[in-house]
């Protein structure tokens, strides 16, 4: 009897299997739309914009592996990582183009970022919104992040491929020029900048701003020496009606730490949190932490993976503040040995390391990446630091504004915004011209003090890299000899070469009209 009922039951499944219509298993996943079944509301383009947004959150991007190519490839940084060819990726040893950490996986998702923008670009328009003005800023916000993700490929490989459609698996772009990349920068934030508002509500905070595109704007005409231009963009945050939202705080830490975030000083700030402890897929636990912190800490508190050079200790040393002190900028940037020495003054916070005295044995003289670590209120990093990383500050504005002055003629009228900066309440150095008074109005002295000024403001911001393109450095002989006298890895640079990366073999492989840079 027992087996009766067994194959009865099979029986019945059977038939009813059999007579199911094949339309009731075709059942659509609400969590995995297509193209068809999305971009059909408000809500879908928001979502859209959000996942183009989301790319900062990616080990390529702002988590971690970019400030590898940007602080410690620079004359500011280096590494020390027992991982050999991260290590020499710093170092101008490039010898396998597909290395994923160094190479492809910024150029794969530079592009996934710049691809989900173009969705939005695409679908969005067709979509009937109840405000008009609200479907321009959701294009105004795409329309900046591929501008900034097309920045960045102009800046590391600089002729690489153009794509302002939603792409196919099967598609082979064109190679296209540096200056043509250069070109859709421009064009797309002239496009979004007076789409874009002049602040968001705090529900909204982080995104993109009029603020953000023109600065970023001006940072794209300031590569391509179009100074005047760039200086049209930053006079709306300098001088003009922009000039309300921004300033400089009084504390200079303050702009690191994740307690006094999207401040005066906050251009464009990417939003990291410890909410979501999750590793790096697309899925609603993924990690938004901030992960360089973890590979930039002293060992046994991080991986010290990135150090800092020590030239930058000398140079703040080489000026006392007005009231006869160390710039404290150092203490903000730098773990190194003397800091207790050098600034007795300090909370203990501030001249431990992480609540630690130095480890003589394990860290001798070193110098570490203090900046935007979390030293001031836990013990050891993880990689889900909830610091704020400050894409675009009002210093660096300010900075900027005063170099386009400079290469436009006006270097008198160029000091007193490099004096903002000085004169920063913690920061209180002496006005330009009299801690420099041989400087005159001469534009060739103003600018290599001008430089010196950016790097002991911005250092392992990200910036570093960028600056000593658009001043030559890395195309001269004399700018690799400066280079040289501050870090040894320059001794492997080639001129020529080096200033760009090689782009990732495998997709030279896979493109037939992609060709290697040249003379990679």
């Amino acid at each position: 009897m027992k087996n009766l009922k067994i194959y009865f039951f099979i029986t019945v499944f059977m038939m009813i299997g059999f007579s199911c219509s094949e339309d009731l298993l075709d059942v659509d996943n609400p969590n995995t739309p297509t193209v068809d079944q999305a971009w059909k509301t408000e809500l879908d383009a928001e979502m859209g914009l959000n996942a183009a947004y989301n790319m900062f959150y990616k080990p390529s991007t702002w988590t971690r592996w970019i400030y590898f190519r940007y602080d410690l490839s620079s004359d500011e940084g280096h590494s020390t990582s027992p991982w050999g060819e991260l290590a020499d990726w710093t170092r101008f040893r490039y010898f396998n183009y597909n290395f994923w950490d160094g190479n492809n996986w910024h150029w794969r998702d530079f592009y996934k970022a710049i691809f989900r923008a173009n969705q939005v670009l695409a679908y969005v328009p067709s979509i009937t919104f109840a405000d008009a003005a609200k479907k321009d800023r959701i294009l105004a916000q795409a329309r900046f992040i591929r501008a900034l993700y097309y920045f960045q490929i102009a800046l590391l490989w600089e002729d690489a491929v153009i794509v302002t459609e939603p792409s196919e698996p099967d598609d082979e772009p064109e190679q296209r020029t540096e200056a043509e990349i250069w070109a859709l920068v421009e064009e797309d934030l002239n496009w979004a900048k007076d789409k874009l508002p002049d602040q968001w509500d705090d529900a909204n905070v982080g995104r993109a701003t009029k603020g953000a595109a023109k600065a970023l704007l001006a940072r794209a005409y300031a590569q391509q020496k179009k100074y005047p231009q760039a200086k049209a963009e930053l006079d709306w945050l300098v001088t003009g009606d922009g000039k309300q939202y921004y300033g400089l705080v009084a504390d200079y830490r303050d702009n690191f730490t994740h307690t006094n975030e999207n401040n005066i000083e906050s251009v464009f700030e990417i939003q990291f949190s410890d909410r979501n402890k999750g590793n790096d897929g697309d899925n609603l636990s993924a990690s938004m932490g901030f992960q360089r912190t973890q590979f930039f800490a002293p060992g046994g508190i991080g991986w010290q993976d990135g150090k800092a050079r020590a030239w930058l200790i000398t140079e703040y040393k080489k000026e006392l503040t007005k009231d006869g002190k160390y710039d404290r900028r150092l203490l903000t940037n730098i773990f190194y040995r003397q800091a207790y020495k050098d600034f007795p003054d300090a909370a203990n916070n501030d001249t431990l390391v992480y609540n630690r005295k130095w480890d003589v044995g394990a860290w001798a003289n070193e110098t570490f990446i203090k900046k935007y670590s979390t030293y001031y209120y836990r013990d050891r990093e993880d990689y889900h630091a909830p610091n704020n990383f400050r894409f675009i500050r009002y210093a660096d504005v300010l900075l900027l504004y005063a170099e386009a002055l400079n290469e436009t003629g006006q270097t008198a009228a160029a000091y007193q915004y490099v004096n903002m900066v000085r004169e920063r309440p913690s920061t209180n150095l002496q006005k330009l011209e009299v801690a420099y008074p041989a400087i005159g109005n001469d534009p060739v002295l103003f600018k290599k003090r001008l430089q010196m000024e950016r790097s002991l403001e911005l250092c392992f911001e990200a910036v570093r890299w960028m600056d000593l393109k658009r001043w030559g450095l890395l195309t001269t002989q004399a700018g690799l000899d400066e280079l040289r006298s501050r870090d040894v890895d320059f001794d492997n640079f080639t001129l020529g070469k080096h200033h760009r990366l090689p782009i990732p073999q495998i997709e030279v492989d896979n493109n037939t009209k992609l060709d290697q840079n040249q003379p990679y």
